[in-house]
Protein backbone atom coordinates (compact mmCIF):
# COMPACT_ATOMS: atom_id res chain seq x y z
CA UNK A 1 0.00 0.00 0.00
CA UNK A 2 2.86 2.39 0.81
CA UNK A 3 4.46 1.75 -2.57
CA UNK A 4 1.15 2.32 -4.37
CA UNK A 5 0.63 5.61 -2.53
CA UNK A 6 4.15 6.69 -3.40
CA UNK A 7 3.62 5.91 -7.10
CA UNK A 8 0.27 7.70 -7.24
CA UNK A 9 1.78 10.67 -5.40
CA UNK A 10 4.58 10.95 -7.96
CA UNK A 11 2.04 10.79 -10.79
CA UNK A 12 0.02 13.59 -9.17
CA UNK A 13 3.14 15.75 -8.77
CA UNK A 14 4.22 15.05 -12.36
CA UNK A 15 0.88 16.14 -13.83
CA UNK A 16 0.75 19.14 -11.50
CA UNK A 17 4.17 20.19 -12.82
CA UNK A 18 3.27 19.63 -16.48
CA UNK A 19 -0.12 21.36 -16.35
CA UNK A 20 0.75 24.06 -13.83
CA UNK A 21 -1.39 27.21 -14.24
CA UNK A 22 0.15 30.56 -15.14
CA UNK A 23 0.22 33.27 -12.50
CA UNK A 24 -1.92 36.33 -13.01
CA UNK A 25 0.22 39.44 -13.51
CA UNK A 26 -0.53 42.55 -11.48
CA UNK A 27 1.07 45.91 -11.00
CA UNK A 28 3.74 45.79 -8.30
CA UNK A 29 1.83 47.99 -5.84
CA UNK A 30 -1.35 45.97 -6.34
CA UNK A 31 0.54 42.71 -5.79
CA UNK A 32 2.03 44.13 -2.58
CA UNK A 33 -1.50 44.89 -1.32
CA UNK A 34 -2.58 41.32 -2.10
CA UNK A 35 0.51 39.94 -0.34
CA UNK A 36 -0.18 42.09 2.71
CA UNK A 37 -3.79 40.87 2.86
CA UNK A 38 -2.72 37.20 2.84
CA UNK A 39 0.22 37.36 5.25
CA UNK A 40 -1.99 36.14 8.12
CA UNK A 41 -2.71 32.85 6.30
CA UNK A 42 -0.87 29.51 6.41
CA UNK A 43 -1.70 26.35 4.47
CA UNK A 44 -1.00 23.03 6.18
CA UNK A 45 -0.50 20.54 3.38
CA UNK A 46 1.23 17.53 1.87
CA UNK A 47 2.95 17.86 -1.51
CA UNK A 48 1.32 14.85 -3.21
CA UNK A 49 -2.18 15.19 -1.73
CA UNK A 50 -4.59 15.82 -4.64
CA UNK A 51 -6.75 18.16 -2.57
CA UNK A 52 -3.68 20.15 -1.50
CA UNK A 53 -2.62 20.33 -5.16
CA UNK A 54 -6.04 21.81 -5.96
CA UNK A 55 -5.55 24.59 -3.38
CA UNK A 56 -1.93 25.28 -4.39
CA UNK A 57 -2.98 25.52 -8.07
CA UNK A 58 -5.62 28.11 -7.14
CA UNK A 59 -3.02 30.01 -5.12
CA UNK A 60 -0.58 29.98 -8.02
CA UNK A 61 -3.23 30.93 -10.61
CA UNK A 62 -4.34 33.90 -8.48
CA UNK A 63 -0.74 34.75 -7.47
CA UNK A 64 -1.44 34.52 -3.74
CA UNK A 65 1.63 34.32 -1.50
CA UNK A 66 0.63 32.09 1.41
CA UNK A 67 3.01 30.22 3.69
CA UNK A 68 3.01 26.48 2.98
CA UNK A 69 3.50 24.16 5.94
CA UNK A 70 4.35 20.58 5.01
CA UNK A 71 3.17 18.44 7.94
CA UNK A 72 5.44 15.52 6.99
CA UNK A 73 8.55 17.66 6.72
CA UNK A 74 8.24 19.40 10.09
CA UNK A 75 6.73 17.53 13.04
CA UNK A 76 5.95 20.83 14.79
CA UNK A 77 3.56 21.76 11.96
CA UNK A 78 1.80 18.38 12.29
CA UNK A 79 1.51 18.77 16.08
CA UNK A 80 0.23 22.34 15.72
CA UNK A 81 -2.41 21.17 13.23
CA UNK A 82 -3.56 18.37 15.52
CA UNK A 83 -3.53 20.25 18.81
CA UNK A 84 -4.89 23.58 17.60
CA UNK A 85 -6.84 22.57 14.49
CA UNK A 86 -8.32 19.47 16.06
CA UNK A 87 -7.45 16.87 13.43
CA UNK A 88 -4.66 15.72 11.11
CA UNK A 89 -6.46 16.48 7.87
CA UNK A 90 -4.98 18.41 4.98
CA UNK A 91 -5.38 20.79 3.32
CA UNK A 92 -6.13 23.11 6.20
CA UNK A 93 -5.94 26.88 6.04
CA UNK A 94 -4.96 28.63 9.27
CA UNK A 95 -6.57 32.07 9.37
CA UNK A 96 -5.32 34.48 12.02
CA UNK A 97 -7.51 37.54 12.37
CA UNK A 98 -7.30 39.97 15.31
CA UNK A 99 -5.42 37.38 17.43
CA UNK A 100 -8.21 34.86 16.79
CA UNK A 101 -7.31 31.70 14.87
CA UNK A 102 -9.74 29.84 12.61
CA UNK A 103 -8.98 26.53 10.91
CA UNK A 104 -10.62 25.96 7.53
CA UNK A 105 -10.67 22.44 6.11
CA UNK A 106 -12.00 21.18 2.75
CA UNK A 107 -10.21 22.23 -0.42
CA UNK A 108 -13.28 23.75 -2.11
CA UNK A 109 -14.04 25.89 0.95
CA UNK A 110 -10.43 27.05 1.07
CA UNK A 111 -10.41 27.97 -2.64
CA UNK A 112 -13.70 29.87 -2.22
CA UNK A 113 -12.30 31.70 0.82
CA UNK A 114 -9.12 32.68 -1.04
CA UNK A 115 -11.12 34.26 -3.88
CA UNK A 116 -11.88 37.25 -1.66
CA UNK A 117 -8.19 38.21 -1.82
CA UNK A 118 -8.14 38.39 -5.63
CA UNK A 119 -8.87 42.00 -6.65
CA UNK A 120 -10.39 41.06 -10.02
CA UNK A 121 -12.85 38.62 -8.39
CA UNK A 122 -13.58 40.69 -5.30
CA UNK A 123 -14.83 43.66 -7.31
Amino acid sequence: MVVLRWIIGRIILFFDFIFSPKRVKRAEDEQEKVNASTQHLSLYQLPACPFCVKVRRAMKRDNLQIELRNINQKPEFREELITQGGKRTVPCLRIEDNNQVTWLYESSDIVNYLEQFVPEKAA
